[in-house]
């Protein structure tokens, strides 16, 4: 069996996330511990207790989702012996989901992550104006259909495919009577539906450049060290583990398209047959297996998920 890990973005955020996690293994706590140190504030407080509209805030919702995945990545480490250098063989996150992967592997510092998905968050938030830009879920249409939607109804603004995630699930962003226009578009040409989403910018696209610059100035202040297993980027959907090109690929991923369904796919055309998600929600598993063919996909974000996973392992390691 090949392994590999994926990590949950931007979205499968909610108030109490990890907080079982933080109760029931003490590796798990000194994570929410050492992030809050890192940002110099009681993040945990905002993930366990809320407000709902206080965590659902891009800069605070980025660095939340990463202390839950490498909380949960910690409590497999220490109670179950997951070793990911050994146990697994690739990487990949969703977007934001890149930087907990990459922590994972050892690439970036917890600390160093902390505030480099703060930074994004607060950036990819500031660079449009509230109620400039919009995104909208295009479902039934392949990717190729759903750009050539987005170039129709660009008009001279931008409207650009943001995520192919699979599964005939596209989603397109940019100036937002463009993108309303995608969505009226989509339905003259074959989507099952097709909905603006409720996001507080428009993420993945080329409005999105000031932040993109921003990025490349807060990344050029850490090291960034080689995973201990090769990274599948969203915006190369191949593996890579040299720094320099992470660099750049987190770069451009700030505009560039989530291409997740080429990610996993490539993981599945390299012999990967168990893809875990580790963090909060269950959205990637899902879209997992509609997009590889007899792959497994199992969720781990809870204590009860930890100790599932420890069962199996030991069940495996005696046959």
């Amino acid at each position: 069996m090949a392994v590999a890990l994926i990590f949950p973005g931007q979205g499968s955020q909610s108030v109490g996330m990890g907080k079982a996690l933080a109760e029931s293994f003490e590796s798990a706590r000194r994570v929410f511990e050492e992030i809050d140190e890192a940002l110099g504030k009681r993040l945990s407080t905002v993930i366990f207790e809320g407000p709902a509209d206080v965590l659902m805030l891009t800069e605070n919702a980025q660095p939340a989702l990463m202390a839950v995945s490498l909380a949960a990545l910690r409590a497999l480490k220490t109670e179950a012996g997951f070793d990911l250098a050994r146990d697994a063989r690739f990487v990949a996150g969703h977007s934001l989901g890149e930087y907990s992967a990459l922590a994972a592997a050892g690439s970036l510092t917890v600390a160093d992550t902390a505030r480099l998905v703060r930074a994004r968050g607060h950036a990819m938030q500031q660079a449009v104006s509230v109620g400039t830009g919009a995104m909208a879920a295009l479902l039934g249409l392949d990717f190729e259909q759903a750009a050539a939607v987005a170039a129709e109804a660009a008009q001279g603004e931008v409207c650009e495919a943001a995520n192919d995630n699979g599964g005939g699930q596209v989603v397109v962003s940019g100036n937002k009577a463009a993108v309303e226009r995608a969505v009226e578009i989509a339905k003259t040409k074959g989507a099952k539906r097709a909905m603006l989403l409720p996001v507080s910018a428009p993420f993945h696209c080329a409005l999105m450049q000031p932040a993109a610059d921003v990025m490349a100035e807060a990344l050029s202040t850490v090291s960034v060290k080689s995973p201990a297993v090769p990274v599948v980027p969203n915006v190369l959907a191949r593996p890579i583990t040299d720094p320099a090109e992470i660099v750049r690929s987190l770069v451009s991923q700030v505009t560039g398209t989530v291409r997740w369904r080429e990610s996993v796919a490539a993981m599945a055309g390299a012999g990967v047959d168990q893809f875990y998600e580790v963090g909060a929600g269950k959205v990637l598993s899902g879209l997992v297996k509609r997009i590889a063919e007899g792959a497994r996909a199992s969720a781990i974000g809870t204590p009860d998920d930890v100790a599932s996973f420890k069962t199996a392992r030991a069940a495996s390691a005696s046959v």
